[in-house]
């Protein structure tokens, strides 16, 4: 009995050295089970080559991002007034005044003014 407990504590601790030796630099880990158009299946290891394109786009504030954060934020009405690679400006109307929010055009579109 002792001994199959050793084994299987030998063989998780070797299962854990095997997860460590992962590279780190693998951008992503796929585990494949097929679908309509590709039929594979198994574990891929492998450098996405869109990686940077797809993170860049990610740190953006959308245009869409911030009409949905101001109406979370309490903004009725809302529409884009403008947008460059700084600033997202949003207007709307909050108790029946014109409110005016510039958001950060940046990941998590941080509130700079309002």
């Amino acid at each position: 009995m002792f001994n199959t407990i050793k084994t299987a504590a030998l063989s998780g601790l070797v299962a854990l050295g095997t997860l460590a030796a992962v590279p780190a630099h693998a951008d992503s880990i796929y585990l494949g089970f097929g679908n309509n158009h590709d039929r594979r299946t198994g574990v891929y290891i492998g450098d996405d080559d869109d990686g940077y394109r797809r993170e860049r786009h990610w740190r953006r504030c959308s245009p869409e991002r911030a009409l949905d954060k101001a109406e979370r934020m309490g903004l009725h009405r809302v529409r884009l007034i403008d947008v460059n690679r700084r600033v997202v400006k949003v207007a709307g109307r909050q108790y029946g005044d014109r409110v005016v929010v510039v958001f950060a055009n940046e990941r998590g579109c941080p509130v700079i003014y309002r």
